[in-house]
């Protein structure tokens, strides 16, 4: 099993800094930065069966704080119950080292969940509702009109506390129970996620069915009632499409990208289901298109490199794999 060397990473750095010569301009019509919500620690982790010791977690946490993300989402205030490997959220909360200019929002599937939230410390919650009838009732045991009423909840704690809210809608493209989804039904969900107060709204293609015209079509409906600047995009690489719609998205002039480290992740909820695309794969693209994210690469690379050992297997990252083919 092959893992990056420390002489592997240091001659990245230097690549890495002498490429920095040729100064990329971003494409006509493509976002000049790009904001990365790095799911790792909380989507990423959750699938994973065995236990992951917190100090791993704390330390992956630590890691990507140091290589220029803005944001990173630490865990999931969600019961033991349904996912037992994020059972130490309070722990990781309370034990992480907070970064000036970093923030740290936690998943927050109720009120419950976002009041333990908020006694740990969180300064941000995120929330998801699904776009498909047959993954909410699988997925909460309810409809999307029950589930829309209990965000209202979340959503009106939230703004008593002063606590900004980010929503997650799961299945914009396709379900593993009903197939195809209607954009329009996206677009209906996503804009009352939006009128209730959350301040973003992250488009997820849960099952990585999407292709790029799909996600540009969802897009398209969905910026006809929020503002595109408050839409993200979340994508699953299933069918090795993660890049090119994550670039369908970037034409359509979404400028927030959620990723994992190393590749990290896949629903619980969802059959099928493959990792996230990889953190290191996305800011190796945007690099590469001149679009600035403040992410140091090749820290990137070493966050990943690191929980592939703890989990005891490769990246899933092409672009890591592909530099350690190179020694």
């Amino acid at each position: 099993m092959a893992f990056l060397s420390k002489n592997f990473l240091l001659r990245t750095m230097r690549l890495l800094h002498r490429s920095k010569s040729t100064v990329n301009i971003p494409q006509k019509g493509l976002p000049s930065f790009v904001k990365i919500v790095e799911v790792g620690p909380r989507d990423g982790l959750q699938n994973e069966k065995s236990p992951v010791p917190t100090d791993v977690k704390v330390e992956l946490i630590n890691r990507l704080s140091d290589t220029g993300l803005q944001v990173v989402e630490a865990t999931s205030f969600v019961s033991p119950k349904w996912i037992p490997q994020l059972a130490d959220h309070r722990e990781i909360m309370t034990q992480i080292k907070k970064y000036p200019g970093v923030n740290y929002p936690v998943l927050t599937p109720n009120v419950k969940g976002f009041e333990a939230a908020i006694e740990a410390g969180a300064k941000e919650v995120a929330m998801f509702i699904a776009a498909s009838e047959a993954f909410s009732r699988k997925n909460t045991n309810c409809s999307i009109a029950e589930s829309l009423e209990r965000s209202q909840s979340l959503v009106n704690a939230a703004k008593e506390a002063n606590i900004p809210v980010r929503a997650y809608v799961s299945c914009v493209i396709g379900c593993p129970y009903e197939g195809k989804i209607d954009p329009n039904k996206v677009a209906e969900v996503a804009k009352k996620m939006y009128e209730m107060g959350c301040y973003e709204i992250s488009l997820g293609d849960t099952i990585g069915v999407g292709t790029p015209s799909a996600m540009q079509e969802v897009i398209r409906l969905v910026t006809q009632e929020i503002p595109v600047d408050k839409v993200a995009v979340h994508c699953h690489d299933t069918y090795g499409q993660a890049l090119a719609n994550i670039y369908a998205a970037l034409q359509m002039g979404v400028s927030v990208v959620d990723s994992s480290v190393a590749g990290l992740g896949g629903c619980p909820y969802a059959k099928g289901a493959t990792g996230n695309v990889a953190t290191e794969d996305v800011v190796y693209m945007l690099d590469g298109l001149g679009i600035q994210t403040g992410v140091n690469l090749q820290k990137l690379i070493a966050a990943g490199d690191f929980i592939s050992k703890a989990l005891g297997r490769p990246t899933m990252s092409r672009v890591a794999k592909a530099m350690s083919s190179k020694l």
